[in-house]
């Protein structure tokens, strides 16, 4: 088939790798401009570009698709399939139609549970046991469309966003390599999403990172390792801002946010349920610490509290 693959961050990467890999014709790589980053603020490009680029391959880096020229190079193409995975633009009607066999999206979760900007986020902070691949037709809705294919994969005790996005972004590539000879061929059979089971995974905001003491402990520590990389939960000691990277649910009893052991293992920290273990942690401007190497330079003790 000849294909656009449409992409933007390192999820969508690794699907056009597995898809130039298994010898997959693709006329054009669509992925966001490219923006500024880092101290410098250089222009840097999208990593569904770098590997456009790396393989010679035609890409159009459209502000949006609401105009005929920012359209053209879709249909030149002449694509019988466009394949959708983070791109981060809506796609108007008439995209979606451009392609012989319309559009579709690699999705990471089990829709119609987690539709939306931040699935993966969502699934661990709500402490759900299993989350997946969804491959789905693309309609004018905000993942609405009938399900081609559904892989499920557990999510672990210790899993983080990071973590979880890499073996979903893996399971993402080989099922859309696996699907694409059977959507050839006309085998494959479209299952419409029931909608009684649906919700949204809301795009994630650093306003949601500051964690609540008043909170059990179990519901701290899944936040944590939902925002992590991305935006990173944090308290306050002696008013500024703290980063919690790893913790764990611990037994303790105390008011919330107060310290109730220090050792060189874990910060204990009261919470309104239980109590949290906190392991790694990162003052703003500097780097993440193991506790052990964090307390050896603030003189905290039993009975101070983070806010």
């Amino acid at each position: 088939m000849r294909l656009i693959f449409a992409g933007t961050p390192e999820f969508a990467a690794r699907a056009l790798e597995a898809l130039i890999a298994a010898g997959h014709q693709i006329a054009l790589v669509l992925s966001q401009p490219d923006r500024p980053a880092g101290r410098g603020m250089k222009l840097k490009i999208s990593p569904v570009k770098e590997i456009a680029v790396a393989h010679g391959l035609p890409v159009a880096q459209p502000a949006n698709l609401k105009t005929d020229s920012a359209r053209q190079p879709i249909l030149d193409a002449r694509a019988d399939l466009m394949i959708v995975a983070a791109y981060g633009l809506i796609l108007p009607q008439v995209v979606l139609d451009m392609p012989r066999l319309g559009c579709v999206n690699i999705h990471a979760s089990l829709l119609p549970r987690w539709r939306g900007a931040a699935p993966i986020h969502r699934a661990i902070e709500a402490g759900d046991d299993e989350t997946g691949i969804t491959l789905m037709q693309m309609d004018k809705g905000l993942d609405t469309g009938a399900m081609l294919s559904r892989a499920a994969l557990p999510i672990q005790p210790d899993d983080t966003t990071g973590s979880l996005h890499d073996r979903l972004a893996a399971l993402g590539a080989s099922e859309i390599v696996r699907l694409l000879p059977n959507l050839e061929t006309g085998g494959v059979a479209a299952m419409p999403q029931d909608e009684a089971l649906a919700n949204y995974a809301n795009k994630i905001s650093k306003e949601e990172a500051r964690l609540d003491w008043t909170r059990p402990a179990a519901e701290l520590d899944r936040k944590i390792r939902a925002f992590n990389p991305f935006p990173g939960a944090f308290a306050l000691l002696d008013a500024s801002p703290l980063k919690i990277w790893q913790a764990s649910p611990a037994s303790g009893s105390g008011q919330p946010g107060e310290i109730l052991a220090l050792t060189h293992g874990a910060l204990h920290v009261a919470c309104g349920e239980g109590a949290l273990a906190v392991r790694e942690v990162q003052q703003a401007g500097g780097k993440r610490l193991a506790i052990s190497a964090f307390l050896a330079g603030h003189a905290l003790k039993l009975g101070d509290r983070l806010s």
